[in-house]
């Protein structure tokens, strides 16, 4: 597999889901405004994930320096590739946006935006990552190489004793 970037292979669970409630906010003031600006932060944001985890996202910096201490949540230790996988599916979702947005196809915009919005609420409030869903499920079928997330494993059987 092609290695791109320093995603790491442990995430905090907490700054994860105060990303995904930042990406809520951001997603619902580009679905309000029909920002073209907005909308390429949030591809910024997505892409910097993707590719480097927190090391260039204003999002990750602000939840794992300042919303994670301020409201004293701690580290719950969460695997990381399927945390990748997710921020390539919000990619993917930010760049169609834009480009639906930039074409004036308002509507499939509009459309993009309140999915990428509906999942970035459920991982902020309930902590289901869907991108994390999917990528098990692709594990279990064999699309995904177990060997790409064997310290997954490692850490959910570590974090269930």
């Amino acid at each position: 597999m092609l290695q791109i970037g320093n995603f790491p292979d442990i995430v905090n669970e907490y700054a994860a889901r105060s990303v995904a409630g930042l990406v809520l906010i951001l997603a619902l003031a580009t679905l309000w405004t029909q920002s073209v600006w907005f909308n390429l932060a949030l591809l910024y944001g997505f892409a910097a994930r993707v590719l480097y985890g927190p090391k260039f996202s204003l999002f990750a910096k602000v939840a794992i320096h300042g919303i994670v201490p301020l409201f004293k949540l701690g580290n719950r230790p969460t695997a990381g590739p399927p945390k990748r996988f997710a921020q390539s599916i919000g990619f993917l979702f930010s760049l169609t946006s834009l480009l639906l947005l930039i074409n004036g196809q308002i509507l499939a915009f509009e459309i993009g935006i309140g999915i990428l919005a509906f999942f970035a609420l459920l991982e902020s409030t309930l902590g289901f990552c869907a991108g994390c869903f999917v990528f098990g499920y692709l594990m279990r079928w064999g699309i995904i190489p177990q060997e790409i997330c064997e310290k997954c494993n490692h850490l959910t059987f570590k974090t269930k004793d």
